[in-house]
């Protein structure tokens, strides 16, 4: 076993023997808790888990450090559909699915056998998870752990769901929904093997006519664009139905017609044919009567709405592009009889004026960015760009008919419900892009009746879901208006479905409460399961006046106790865990989430609970890339956290996801980079270790004091990077700058001996202890210290440990080897002897002067050189001036602000007698001779007449 094993298995042991994690309430103290949403057990966790989790017990472990009583629960979800799914697919003996599951997951064969049944599997992958999340380190309170179909949870869930009734917030109505046709079912977000986030989306159908009344709906969703209308386009080679769709004659793909059955239509098909029987004929425009051909348009999908599609070429790109590919090309005009003079006829009619357009906007842009023909990438960008542009500002034209001169954005509803009212257009629902359910069926659009629903909708509910989003801190807070736009076009959901597992509809025999909607306040439950658990209370015991009582504080706690048959005593104590502990204090998410999960936890907090219990803070972060590509079992790039922690170290792992990225921005995880870091690690040990044991000494000298002062700085940023939930901003500070800083302390100082640099160490074990949890524990018993540095004391900078004249005097150092190092390279010498020339002490004054202008504002070179030549002291170097004050200024551009206030406090720097001292440390760099001068000594020694050149901060340099 490697050492690395052999550490992590020792604290693990040691956290769990001293119950460190576990969490109960304390008056005294005050509480963070924190959560991460509970991950789906129909599969193992995997390094994307890891990274959402791992900033969570980064802030988690940094809060306990800080003082706060600190509760991190665990649950595991096992409602809806892809525990189902994926169990179905091994009883199938899908052989594809099954060799994943032995190669990737890891399952063994004696155990893949058992996966037949659902529940089995769950709680396979629930175990190994378990096993995954504390070998990684995460501070979970186990206590409160549950699985979602635990009958005590789902008595939680009923009791969620009637309150919400009650309120109006669930209702029965006629909605579309994303519909398994195998499960029968409405298929959420979760319940999808691919096209999460999709939601039905209605066309407007615009009922172009046939000379024999028959009806061609063409989809749009941009009504509009009615009046531009040039042509119908027709895929020749697909096949499209003749059809009675109420009492009217629509001819559409054999697809959509299977589709509109979904949608509360009455659909006969009459007779099927190819596409191409109708090129070439004519039809009318019901808004304005003119006719227009049917041309071949090989790109038009039978799948996408009812397969016909009207052309705009003046505001469509890929209208523009299509037509002026098919007027090149003659031989189509043979194969389906055009009339060749009629196709090369056709112009684009422009309807839309636009801000930077001429008339024909989608023909512009098309020329403007090259794009060669219709299958160019580059044609989806200029739609795009183009929709977006017409839409914020677009006006319609004259030929507009009534809607001439109203903006696209105001009108366009108002068109497509007119247009409904004149009998002219239809509607159509459908997916923007293909869902998959999990059980692998292919997910339509279907229009539901007596369904039962969220109702998102709800005008007073979105106004107490902004209320929530104003009073909630959101890390990055750029995603507060993201937020806002999800609850202003959230619209009803439905939330139950008739297949796999999950709560009961406490009144609608049959149902399921769906995957999304039993996971949005179950926070809230972590704060009595504990107690619920340690009791033994039975599902039975938990009923709604219980749970009213102990979340709300309504009833009469007596009668009801007494009827739950539970003690007053214990119905008290539960309502106290939860008054202490809720609300939440941070809620970690990946981006993903935003648009269901965590938009959904905001409305259901809002309408059951009051503001007091409202979310404190919800982070969001960015989803996990894994070598550059989007982490899929299919693409061979599955990352399970067990076996990232078996290979690479649990330490490792955990700061490696963390360096990949912050805010919303999405991380990378590149193999050779956490094995770097697991090297890192390995010497940071070793490195941490022998500073530990031989730093006893009680030196003084200003290079301690310069690293006393570093380590305040680093205490600040590492602290302020946490508490806004920057964990990679925090760690690269933590591991990598601080480490920075030591090893130029030992380079300077030539030894560890310090007791300074002791004790740097140890408050640097301290800030990377979050990150790093059992490395750090290792380091810290190495210290003598008692207890574990988990719940050691967390740095609090200390101004008065900094000491800005040590600060300046490295900073300058610095400076020199810098500017030193950038001579050598441009003569490209190897020097024998290198020179220093100080500055004057006038040129001190100078210069500070300068830096104080630059912090008061402005600083204009005229006014400075009239406030010098009014100094009678500076009188002799006036001539020495006028050329000095441009070079300073410009030299100060370079320099922070911070610093700059820094100089003015400690005045002037004897470079001369710093740079003496740091001669052999000079030496040793750059394998030369030192000497320094200031610059009134330096003529004797002065072979270029460099020294006049030397400024404050800035030595002139000298180089044999």
């Amino acid at each position: 076993m490697s050492l690395t094993k052999q550490i992590e298995q020792k604290w693990q042991k040691r956290w769990e023997d001293a119950k460190l994690f576990e969490a109960d309430p304390d008056p005294s103290r005050q509480k963070k808790m924190v959560s991460f949403p509970f991950p789906y057990m129909n599969g193992p966790l995997h390094v994307g888990h890891a990274f959402t989790a791992s900033r969570v017990d980064a802030y988690a472990r940094f809060k306990r450090m800080q003082g706060f009583n600190v509760l991190w629960p665990w649950s595991w979800h096992w409602t809806g559909q892809p525990l189902l799914g994926a169990s179905q697919r091994v009883a199938r003996g899908d052989e594809a699915y099954i060799r994943v599951l032995c190669e990737v997951d890891g399952v063994p064969e004696v155990e893949l056998k058992k996966f037949v049944d659902p529940l089995y599997m769950a709680q396979y992958y629930t175990n190994e998870g378990r096993f995954a999340v504390k070998s990684i380190g995460f501070s979970v309170d186990w206590r409160r752990e549950f699985t979602t179909v635990m009958p005590v949870f789902q008595k939680f869930i009923e009791w969620q769901y009637k309150n919400l009734k009650e309120k109006g917030y669930v209702t029965r109505g006629t909605h579309p929904v994303v519909w398994c046709p195998k499960d029968k079912s409405p298929t959420g977000d979760h319940d999808r093997q691919s096209g999460e986030g999709v939601t039905p989306e209605e066309y407007t159908l615009i009922k172009y006519r046939l000379d024999d009344g028959k009806i061609l709906p063409a989809a749009t969703f941009r009504p509009e664009t009615v009046y531009g209308i040039t042509n119908i386009w027709l895929n020749p080679d697909v096949t499209y139905v003749e059809a009675d769709v109420d009492n009217e004659t629509w001819i559409v793909s054999q697809q959509a017609a299977e589709k509109l059955k979904e949608q509360q239509r009455q659909v006969t098909v009459k007779c099927a044919f190819l596409g191409r029987a109708l090129i070439g004929k004519f039809f009318t425009n019901p808004l304005t009567n003119l006719k227009f051909p049917i041309l071949p348009g090989w790109f038009v999908d039978p799948k996408t709405a009812t397969g016909v599609v009207y052309s705009v070429p003046a505001h469509a790109p890929y209208d523009y592009l299509a037509l002026r590919d098919l007027q090149k090309k003659p031989e189509v005009f043979v194969q389906f009889g055009l009339d060749s003079a009629m196709v090369l006829a056709i112009k684009p009619v422009s309807i839309i004026k636009v801000d930077g357009f001429g008339e024909y906007p989608a023909v512009e842009l098309v020329e403007k960015m090259g794009i060669v023909d219709q299958n160019d990438s580059k044609a989806n960008e200029a739609t795009n760009e183009l929709y977006k542009k017409e839409f914020h500002s677009g006006l319609l034209k004259a030929n507009c008919g009534i809607y001439a001169g109203q903006s696209i954005r105001k009108v366009k509803d108002a068109l497509s419900t007119d247009f409904k009212g004149l009998g002219v257009a239809d509607g159509m629902y459908d997916l923007k892009e293909a869902v998959v359910c999990r059980c692998m069926t292919q997910c339509v659009v279907k229009i539901l009746s007596d369904q039962w629903f969220l109702n998102y909708s709800d005008p007073q509910w979105k106004d107490l879901a902004h209320q929530v989003i104003t009073q909630l801190n959101i890390y990055p807070d750029s995603a507060k208006p993201w937020f806002n736009t999800v609850i202003d076009w959230l619209r009803e959901w439905a939330c139950a479905r008739t297949t796999g597992f999950g709560t009961p509809l406490p009144w609608g025999k049959g149902w399921i409460i769906e995957t999304l909607s039993d996971s949005t306040i179950y926070m809230a439950f972590y704060t009595i399961n504990a107690q619920i658990k340690r009791n033994n209370i039975q599902p039975d015991s938990l009923t709604f006046e219980v749970f009213d009582y102990i979340f709300l504080g309504k009833g009469d706690k007596i009668l009801v106790a007494k009827t739950a048959n539970l003690s007053i005593e214990l119905l008290d104590e539960m309502r106290r865990e939860f008054l202490y502990w809720y609300p939440f204090d941070l809620r970690n998410s990946a981006k993903e989430l935003v648009p269901n999960h965590l938009s959904f936890c905001i409305f259901h907090h809002a309408a059951l609970f009051p503001p007091q219990h409202w979310p404190k803070a919800i982070g969001v972060n960015g989803m996990l890339m894994v070598e550059g590509q989007g982490m899929h079992k299919s693409k061979g790039n599955f990352v399970t956290l067990k076996g990232a922690v078996e290979k690479y170290g649990a330490d490792a792992t955990r700061c490696g996801l963390l360096l990949g990225a912050e805010g919303m921005d999405d991380p990378d995880w590149r193999a050779d980079n956490i094995v770097d870091l697991k090297f890192k690690f390995d010497s940071l040990l070793s490195f941490a270790g022998n500073i530990i044991v031989s730093a006893k000494q009680d030196d003084d000298t200003a290079l301690e004091h310069w690293l006393v002062s570093q380590m305040q700085q680093r205490i600040s940023d590492v602290t302020t990077a946490l508490e806004e939930l920057k964990t990679r901003t925090a760690l690269q500070n933590a591991l990598f700058e601080t480490w920075n800083d030591i090893k130029w302390y030992l380079q300077r100082k030539g030894n560890s001996e310090a007791k300074a640099l002791g004790e740097v160490v140890r408050d640097w074990l301290k800030l990377l202890a979050p990150f790093a949890p059992f490395l750090c524990e290792e380091l810290w018993s190495q210290t003598g210290e008692t207890g574990f540095i988990s719940i050691a004391k967390w740095p609090i900078y200390d101004a008065g440990k900094v000491d800005v004249m040590a600060l300046e005097q490295e900073n300058l150092v610095t400076d020199v080897m810098a500017d030193t190092n950038n001579i050598l390279k441009a003569m490209k010498i190897s020097p024998s002897r290198i020179v220093y020339y100080t500055a004057a002490y006038w040129k001190w004054r100078v210069y500070l002067k300068i830096v104080e202008k630059t912090l008061t504002g402005e600083v204009k070179i005229n006014e400075l050189m009239r406030e010098f030549v009014a100094d009678t002291a500076f009188k002799p170097h006036i001539k020495d001036i006028a050329p000095l004050v441009p070079r300073i200024i410009k030299a100060l551009t370079k320099i922070s602000s911070s610093r700059k206030t820094n100089m003015t406090k400690i005045n002037v720097i004897d470079e001369k007698a710093l740079l003496i001292n740091a001669a052999k440390f000079l030496k040793d760099r750059f394998n030369a001779d030192i000497a320094v001068y200031s610059e009134s000594e330096a003529q004797p020694f002065d072979p270029k007449h460099r020294a006049v050149m030397a400024m404050p901060y800035q030595p002139a340099i000298y180089v044999e």
